[in-house]
Order: C-alpha cells, then structure tokens, then sequence
C-alpha cells in the first residue's frame, strides 16, 4: 500500500540522476510512491537507454519538464544549462505539481530536491508541498560552499567568488585540504560561465533553508570533519538500491552488458578497468597515450569511451588498437558499472572520481588512479590520496600530458602497494557497516522514509 506521493527533481546532469533515481527505489521498497522530474532532453535519452523498457521502475513515474534550452544546444555547458533552466522550469515545476494534485489522484505530499536545484524550495511551499534537500556529492563540497560568506568575510574569496589570496585551505580537521583554486565552482569548465554557476550555488545556500531535512549520500566514517562543521547534514550512504543490480538508474546510454562475459574470463584482480564518467574529454594526444599506456601493462583493461569522449580520433585507428589488443582490451561505450566494479576479476579503478564512482569504488574494495576532471573531482581526489589513502594520483608532464609510462607505472606501483591494499578493504568494510542493520547511514534513511510518511 502506498503511504505517500514524492516527487524527485535532480540537477539535470547523470551524476546527479543516478544517485536520485537509488535513492527513489530506496523509497519505493517503503511503499512510498515516486514521480520522477527530468528534464525533457534528458527523458528522452533515459527512456531510449532504459533495459526492457523499464520493467524494474514499478513505484517510479517519469515525467519531464522543458529546460530552456534550444535543440543542439550544448548541455554540457554548465553555465548555459542553468541559466536556461533557471528562467523556465520553475513555471513547469509549479505547472506539473498542480497539474497532479488537481486530478484527484494521491497529491504530491513532499518534494525531494537536489540542492542544487534549490530554487524549487519555494515553488514547492508555494504549493503546500513539505521539502526535502538531497545532496549527491561529498558532505564536505557542500561545507565549503555553506562556508562561502565566511571565506569571503576572510578575504580567502572576492565577492565573485574567485580567490583572493593563493593558499591551501584546511576548513577542518580531517577534511582533505584544497587551494583556493580549485572550489568547485571555479572549475567547472568555461570561467564565462562561472558568474551564473557562482550566483547559483549562493543563492542555494539560502534557499536551503527552506528544507526540512538535508540528506547526503556518504557515510559518517569517512567525512567525520564535515559532520561536525554541519551536523544537519545526515549521510545515508552509500545508496544501493539492490544487490543483484536490477533497478536502471536513469542512464542516458545503452549499458554494454556484453562486458561482462568477457570479464568472466579474466582471471581475478586482473583488469584496469577505465572510466572517466559522462562529461570528461580527452585530447587526442592523451587518448593516445593512456591506451598505449594500458597496453604497456600487460594486464587486461575494460576501458569505457563515450561516443563524445574525444575528437579527432579516427574509427580505423581505435580499430586498428583493438585488433592488436583483442587477447587483452575492451572497449566499450558505456558499462553496468556497479556490475562491473563488484566482479572479482578487476584490480583497480582508473577514475575521474566522480563521488558516485568513488562511493563506487570503496564499497567495493577497489583501490583508485585519480585522473579528475572539473568541479568536486579533485577535491574527491584529495580524500582519496590525501585522507583516506586508498589511491594514487595520476601526474601530468610539462606538457599537460600523462604518458604511457606514467600510466604502466602508475598502475603498477598501485597494485602492489600493500598499504592501499589494506585500507581499501577497511573503507569497504566500513561502507557495509553503514548499508547493514543498524548502521548509521542505515537509520537515517530509515528517519528520512518515515518523515516521508508524516
């Protein structure tokens, strides 16, 4: 029997659907009944990507609203993306929720937002729906962007939200450091775009307080510094909506599940599996260079290249490297990740530490190479490296270019490092703790479904 109607509004990006559509089966598993709001560009791509037709979404209603931008308009531009979905989609939000509660069916009773869509905090009290933060990136990221009055006050930032001063920065004790350079809205591609991405994350530090709850997905073991900062802050990961891996979590491709046939015959802790995410891009020097590097290894490697992960790199010569390699690599374009990084044949996860991938990773006991790429990536980076010690960064030459004898290296010096070895099967252990009865992250998603219910 369903106990209440919730709706889900995520940024409109796959690193944020994704832990948004785990946390929606968290819910249905309740009873709790669940409308999905994705943007009508990013609909489309899910439904086309969604495995027998979204069997496995019972409990869970897709619908979309428009995001203000054109067709061919590039959504990958941060900057260009919000401003667009800033001036329309609080109209559709309002459009939709009245929509629904006038039908008669069960009324949307709360929104669950990501914070970054802190705008639809006051659509949804406007319409007498109860609201709910959900944030899907490191507590700490959000620390620091809560913290932005106080670094401005510091003159650590300038009113624009660009360094004022160069100096690594220890917000906490036990949270990584990070240079002023490198806040997440200073790196997020295009600096044109960094005024619009700046007035967004300050205008949701104060639209949150319009939420009843915020709820991360992380766990306390491994971000105690941030808690401690903001204790409002509940963590209840790491989000995993089932152990057999049959829920679709919004995907905007088509998963090759082929892989993992080919990953059966692979004898354990022996595949570099790659993967750098959906926005990530490579020159075509670096394509070049990492898959030679991943050839230099020896070692099988299941590598995941986007259609969009570089140009310039002709068909015949990624051909061409397959065919040399055939005994040895994979490439494919998009993969059943959770799946992937659960099977006893990889060794480690060459990542651009996404926070789902590193969340990812951890819970499955694999040790990292850190190849972040924009925004919380290298701040992600630094708990690896830096905190947790559970991987190794990926360094550059002079050129800006990793080569490939950085990356045999690389790989190497991690796999046998007996140190990393041991911590990553703590951070594992540690992350069950929290998914299990009785673990924090266990209770607080437990707390969060009956507030749903009030």
């Amino acid at each position: 029997m369903v106990s209440a109607h919730v709706l889900m509004l995520p940024f409109p990006c796959q690193g944020h659907v994704i832990p948004m559509m785990e946390l929606s089966h968290s819910l249905v598993e309740h009873g709790i009944k669940v409308t999905f709001v994705n943007t009508e560009f990013n609909h489309a791509r899910v439904l086309q990507a969604l495995p027998n037709k979204g069997s496995d979404l019972k409990g869970i209603n897709l619908v979309s609203i428009p995001d203000g931008l054109r067709p061919g308009e590039d959504r990958n531009d941060l900057g260009l993306l919000i401003e667009g979905f800033t001036k329309v989609m609080p109209g559709y939000l309002e459009e939709l929720i009245r929509e629904n509660n006038e039908k008669g069916e069960e009324k949307i009773k709360w929104l669950i937002a990501d914070e970054n869509m802190g705008w639809s905090f006051a659509v949804a009290k406007k319409m007498g729906v109860r609201t709910a933060c959900f944030w899907p990136a490191s507590a700490a990221c959000l620390t620091i962007m809560l913290l932005i009055p106080k670094l401005i006050e510091d003159r650590v930032l300038d009113e624009k939200g660009w360094p004022a001063r160069d100096e690594v920065l220890q917000i906490a004790p036990k949270m990584p450091p990070i240079h002023s350079s490198q806040l997440s809205w200073n790196e997020a591609g295009d600096p044109k775009g960094q005024p619009t991405i700046f007035k967004l994350v300050t205008d949701n530090n104060k639209n949150i307080e319009l939420a009843e709850i915020i709820v991360c997905n992380s766990f306390y073991e491994i971000e105690s510094g941030a808690y401690t900062l903001f204790p409002k802050i509940l963590p209840i990961g790491p989000l995993l909506p089932d152990l057999k891996f049959s829920k679709s979590l919004g995907l905007f491709w088509p998963e090759d599940t082929t892989c993992m046939k080919w990953l059966d015959k692979q004898p354990p802790k022996s595949v570099v599996y790659v993967a750098f995410g959906s926005f990530t891009i490579f020159s075509e020097a670096q394509f070049k260079e990492l898959a030679h590097g991943l050839e230099l290894t020896g070692r099988p490697f299941l590598w995941v290249v986007r259609p969009d992960f570089t140009t310039g790199l002709s068909k015949e010569w990624v051909d061409q490297f397959l065919e040399m390699n055939k005994e040895k690599g994979r490439i494919i374009s998009w993969a059943p990740q959770q799946q992937v990084l659960a099977h006893e044949s990889v060794a480690c996860f060459m990542s651009h530490c996404g926070w789902n991938s590193t969340l990812e990773g951890l819970r499955n006991g694999l040790p990292f190479l850190c190849w972040p790429y924009f925004v919380d990536q290298f701040y992600n980076q630094s708990y690896i490296c830096n905190v947790w010690r559970n991987g190794l960064k990926m360094e550059a030459d002079e050129s800006g270019i990793v080569s490939r004898a950085r990356v045999r290296d690389k790989v190497e010096e991690l796999i046998a490092n007996e140190e990393i070895a041991r911590r990553v099967q703590e951070l594992k252990e540690l992350a069950w703790k929290n998914l299990s009865e009785g673990g924090t992250s266990c209770e607080n998603l437990k707390n969060f479904v009956n507030l749903m219910r009030e």
